[in-house]
């Protein structure tokens, strides 16, 4: 090796020939080293972590499956099994797998609250049929009079009485002569009709409220001819009004008053024709008139 290459040797020129070669073989010696320890020392590294996973294979293979009969070291030992009154040690394991399972304290299973769980109110259900009537039973024996009230407070005063009417007033402003036949009197003009009591259609007041009625009935003759009327009371002849025969007309009347009962009828008819018999009216004046309203209602005492 030639000492120039060598730069420790290169520094030292008082060292002679012989003591520049072992200087520089040992330098040599050690960057070898170096050199080595640096590329292999990952590589050695590996080689006990290796080793250590190749034994633990091994020692998996050589332990017996659980089927074979083969006694465990863990069979031989005494099992461990608790005294009455004893409780479990805490710090100390059992295998799943031994045949004689230790007792474990029994955990209690978890509660529900059911109100959390309820739900919401239905709707109402349709009302079912009612059921058959049990038997009458007999009558209790009476009870004790019980202690007098306390004496009520005034009432508001009340309405007034009701008074109840009817009243009507009707004309004709036509003619009327006499037929073969009775004819009722029809009127066409209405003056006062109180809740339409008066029948305008057939001439007839139909009574709704009984009691004592007032009526009136005005006509006026035809000269030369004879006047002949009744005021009717349902089918029976009440009051006529009469007059004969004159050379003029003039007004003729008749009044009563009558007791009525409910749905009776008061109408006003002109007798038949067996002699000649007729009442005057026309169209500008109202010569023919009949009216009535209650004097006294038969409810009132």
């Amino acid at each position: 090796m030639d000492p120039s290459w060598c730069p420790y040797c290169a520094w030292h020129p008082v060292l002679s020939s012989d003591e520049k070669m072992g200087s520089c073989a040992q330098g040599f010696m050690l960057g070898c080293c170096l050199l080595l320890a640096i590329t292999w020392g990952p590589i050695l590294s590996l080689v006990p972590r290796v080793q250590e996973e190749q034994q633990e294979w091994e020692e998996t293979e050589e332990l017996p499956s659980p089927l074979d009969p083969v006694t465990r070291p863990e069979e031989t030992r005494e099992k461990y099994s608790p005294r009455q009154g004893e409780d479990l040690p805490t710090s100390r394991c059992y295998r799943c797998c031994d045949p004689s399972t230790p007792v474990y304290q029994t955990i209690p299973p978890p509660q529900i609250n059911i109100t959390i769980l309820k739900g919401e109110k239905g709707d109402r259900g349709d009302r079912g049929l009612q059921g058959k009537y049990g038997k009458i039973g007999s009558t209790g024996p009476r009870g004790h009079v019980g202690p007098k009230g306390q004496k009520g407070s005034i009432g508001a005063p009340g309405n007034h009485c009701k008074s109840q009417y009817a009243a009507f007033s009707v004309g004709r402003k036509k003619a009327l002569h006499s037929n073969d036949y009775f004819q009722p009197v029809v009127f066409d003009t209405e003056f006062v009709n109180l809740y339409k009591h008066f029948n305008m259609f057939t001439g007839k007041f139909y009574c709704y409220v009984p009691g004592i009625y007032f009526f009136s009935l005005n006509v006026h003759t035809w000269n030369q001819k004879e006047t002949y009327l009744h005021i009717m009371k349902n089918e029976e002849e009440v009051v006529i009004l009469y007059a004969q025969v004159s050379d003029r007309s003039i007004m003729q009347s008749q009044s009563l008053m009558m007791e009525l009962r409910e749905e009776d009828e008061v109408w006003v008819r002109l007798f038949k024709g067996e002699r000649e018999n007729a009442i005057f009216s026309d169209e500008f004046d109202t010569y023919i008139t009949f009216s009535g309203y209650l004097v006294k209602p038969a409810s009132e005492p």
